[in-house]
């Protein structure tokens, strides 16, 4: 069972009428297991005892295991009863390969449930909430909605689009070079930054390069840094028989078909490490829903040999169109932006 994270500090007694801080509470479970749980979301749940005690925490489990809520009235026990449920997705109604969370809800005698956003999922979409109120459980909907769905977002991208959420990330000079002009690239970032990419990896179902990056720098591609699991290493091409990053998905077809295809695989988010020509690629085809650009304090000098994205230059300073910046964190002495397309600004997807 999922505890709660040690940062987290005491929650020894919810005041009256407060829902925020509970649902931040369930937030951070979510997090808590963000890369342990794909293809179900990483969801998180509290309850909250009539006194006001926090008396359960919970997360979803791995596939196949409990999920945040189940997992959070289990620990509560019969302090659950005449309680209130906090959730940041909307519990599921079907039998999947768990039972109902409705079914558990319920049988656990809460009065109330906080849900942070509806599921999207067509097998719920409301339904849940509906099975809870003809329970005769009160239901209130919206708290912390614009973090959760930030915090869903890729599971939230598969569910209305059947494609994965697609992150490109890059690592580069302040003057824009990947490279230096021999090629040699490791490392631009120092550690704290690396260790961040490898978090990005953790947390993505996929992880695509080009079959040039292969044959240059033969890499593995696995998660080393940080806890997690390796993602499905794709290929867009061939890649030689000894190359390290066998077994992969060697793929020669569209892009569109590529995600297509993962999508269906049940990958919630994907991520694009390069190289430039595959990142180009889909930066033209229009597929990129975010970007993680790590930069290094420095310059190289000249004009890049190597670049960052392989794509169709701008014609004139009107045809530029600027995204927008989501988040920027110092790593060490690096800096990560995390970037939303031009496409995609203020669009939520």
């Amino acid at each position: 069972m999922t505890e709660i994270p040690h940062d987290l500090g005491a929650f020894d007694a919810i005041s009256p009428g407060d829902d925020v801080a509970p649902m931040r509470l369930a937030l951070a479970m979510g997090a808590s297991v963000r890369t342990s749980t794909s293809p179900n979301p990483w969801v998180g749940a509290v309850v909250v005892a009539g006194n006001g005690e926090v008396v359960g925490t919970g997360a979803t489990a791995p596939v196949g295991g409990s999920h945040a809520e189940v997992n959070a009235l289990q620990q509560a026990g019969d302090a659950a009863r005449g309680g209130t449920l906090y959730v940041t997705l909307e519990p599921c109604c079907h039998v999947g390969r768990t039972p109902p969370c409705t079914d558990a809800v319920i049988a656990a005698g809460v009065s109330r449930v906080v849900i942070g956003i509806v599921d999207p999922d067509e097998k719920v979409a409301g339904n849940g909430i509906a099975q809870l109120k003809s329970a005769n459980i009160a239901v209130d909907l919206g708290v912390s909605s614009e973090e959760i769905s930030e915090q869903l977002r890729p599971y939230i991208h598969h569910r209305k689009t059947a494609r994965p959420f697609v992150l490109a990330k890059i690592a580069a000079t302040l003057d824009g070079h990947t490279a230096a002009e021999d090629g040699s690239s490791q490392w631009i970032t120092g550690e704290a930054a690396r260790c961040d990419a490898h978090r990005l990896r953790a947390e993505s179902d996929a992880i695509v390069v080009g079959a040039g990056t292969v044959r240059a720098d033969n890499p593995s591609l696995t998660v080393r840094h940080v806890e997690g699991r390796d993602p499905l290493r794709v290929v867009l091409g061939s890649a030689p028989k000894e190359a390290k990053i066998h077994p992969c998905l060697e793929w020669s077809s569209s892009l569109d078909e590529l995600l297509d295809e993962l999508g269906a695989r049940g990958c919630l988010q994907v991520l694009i490490e390069g190289g430039s020509t595959v990142l180009g690629s889909f930066h033209t085809a229009d597929l990129i829903d975010r970007w993680a650009v790590y930069l290094a304090p420095g310059f190289m000098g000249g004009s890049p040999r190597y670049s960052l994205v392989n794509s169709t230059p701008v014609a004139s300073i009107s045809e530029f169109a600027s995204g927008r910046v989501l988040e920027s964190r110092q790593l060490a002495g690096d800096v990560m932006l995390l970037i939303e397309p031009p496409h995609r600004n203020g669009v939520p997807t």
